[in-house]
């Protein structure tokens, strides 16, 4: 017969919360110890005391919340995430200053504070971050580099289907629990938006030849029409004390009012207007013609990138969607200028910023050695010693933005329904890079390996 077994019991009941020793080289470790807390918190609350109307309420943990954010920075994940990674994590929870306490942020609170700082707060934040690396020897402003890249959204590939759909699909859900008025619109138009959704579903499987997609979409047009007609008026006789969702349903027929007649033209001419809408949610993203193999056009935001000599990044925020590289060649140097108060002693930038307007405006300027790439024999307008360095840093620029670009940081492709929250978090992954580069930079300093 097979013995009896009883589970053995503990003497004493196992402790709820475990003692944790952190390692002094974990790299959150490291970085809590670099960065001046007390300055950040003065930044902070500059930002705060610019946006808040009053200081009234619960007084904010501003230090855990500045923490959060650049956890946040450093590898991308979501509020939930950090929520739970500041929980459990010993090294989270000591970056957040929350090891002597059971108190956590949760996502909620860290998602409001990112969004009370926006992207001028995570700029503000990137540059005390590049002014210390200046201040510790760890990057050279008197050699820089500057170029343009794309954001890419996350959003499907603009079609006139697809965006008449979502437009669709947008009003249904914000009428359903909206104001009397705006329940009585959807009601009144629920036999236009069953036939586009049976005309809709045609269109997606049986318009095979171009004749037959130019009239399904013209029809599609025509209800959408219809629709945006009964909405306007049901929005003009609605109060003017409009909840979120209604004010969302402003918008939405304010973008459409502009979409309908690029469509009207696109049907006639078969040219794509100008200015077209890509985007239902986000009408201010707009295309960016790259020419790459592959991928010719990417639908998002323009950013014009500054680098200093060692690999710390900088970037005023998106660029208006007419910038090109010729503007941008000059625009950055006055970056530069107002982030330092000089202009570097070398500058460089790739032959699509060259003309000899800007290599003298970029003198005029202050640079004293003017590396822009000149197009087909034009020579170069300085030594070939600087002339070696400079074409190095603009090809370490290339790295930099295609490291800034992975999955690690989240700059492409965020998780973000407006166009305010993808210049946030675009700042926040410049944020994490120079964060990540400053503490690595700093720990070789002084011969520490970093873990972590």
């Amino acid at each position: 017969m097979e013995p009896k077994t009883r589970e053995q019991l503990d003497l004493f009941a196992r402790s709820a919360k475990p003692s944790i020793r952190v390692q002094p080289n974990h790299r959150l470790v490291r970085l809590t110890h670099e960065l001046n807390w007390n300055e950040l918190t003065q930044i902070v609350q500059g930002i705060r005391r610019k946006k808040l109307k009053s200081n009234a309420g619960r007084k904010p943990h501003l230090r855990a919340l500045i923490g959060a954010v650049v956890l946040m920075a450093t590898r991308r994940m979501t509020y939930r995430e950090a929520e739970d990674q500041i929980r459990y994590y010993a090294p989270a929870r000591y970056l957040c200053g929350l090891t002597e306490c059971d108190w956590t942020p949760d996502f909620t609170t860290i998602q409001d504070f990112v969004s009370l700082l926006g992207p001028d707060g995570m700029r503000q934040l990137n540059e005390y971050v590049v002014k210390q690396a200046v201040a510790k020897g760890v990057a050279n402003p008197q050699v820089a580099v500057a170029d343009t890249t794309a954001q890419e959204a996350a959003i499907p590939y603009p079609n006139e289907v697809g965006l008449m759909t979502s437009f669709v699909t947008a009003i249904v859900a914000g009428c359903r629990k909206g104001h009397r008025v705006l329940r009585e619109f959807l009601a009144s138009a629920d036999s236009h938006i069953a036939s586009f959704a049976k005309k809709a579903r045609e269109y997606r499987l049986f318009a095979k030849t171009k004749e037959a997609k130019d009239r399904a979409v013209a029809g599609l047009s025509r209800i959408v029409a219809r629709v945006q007609k009964k909405l306007g008026k049901a929005l003009a006789s609605a109060p003017e004390s409009f909840s979120s969702r209604a004010r969302k349903l402003v918008r939405l027929h304010a973008t459409m009012d502009k979409l309908l007649p690029q469509i009207r033209s696109w049907l006639d001419t078969g040219r794509v207007a100008r200015g077209k809408v890509i985007s239902i949610h986000c009408p201010e993203l707009y295309s960016i013609v790259r020419g790459k193999i592959g991928k010719k056009v990417e639908f998002g935001l323009k950013w014009g990138i500054l680098r200093l000599a060692g690999g710390y990044l900088w970037s005023p925020g998106p660029s208006d969607k007419n910038s090109n590289d010729k503007r941008h060649a000059v625009e950055a140097v006055r970056d530069h200028i107002a982030l330092f108060g000089k202009a570097p002693r070398i500058y460089a930038y790739d032959r699509g910023g060259y003309s000899p307007a800007n290599v003298e405006a970029a003198r005029e300027q202050g640079v004293k050695h003017v590396a822009i790439a000149p197009t087909g024999r034009t020579p170069w307008s300085i030594g070939p010693r600087i002339k070696k360095r400079a074409l190095k840093e603009r090809c370490r620029i290339e790295g930099d933005i295609g490291a800034l670009k992975r999955s690690r940081y989240g700059f492409n492709f965020p998780a973000a329904r407006s166009t305010k929250m993808m210049a946030t978090i675009g700042q926040r992954a410049i944020l994490g890079l120079n964060l990540n580069k400053f503490v690595r930079d700093r720990a070789n300093a002084v011969g520490i390996e970093i873990a972590g």
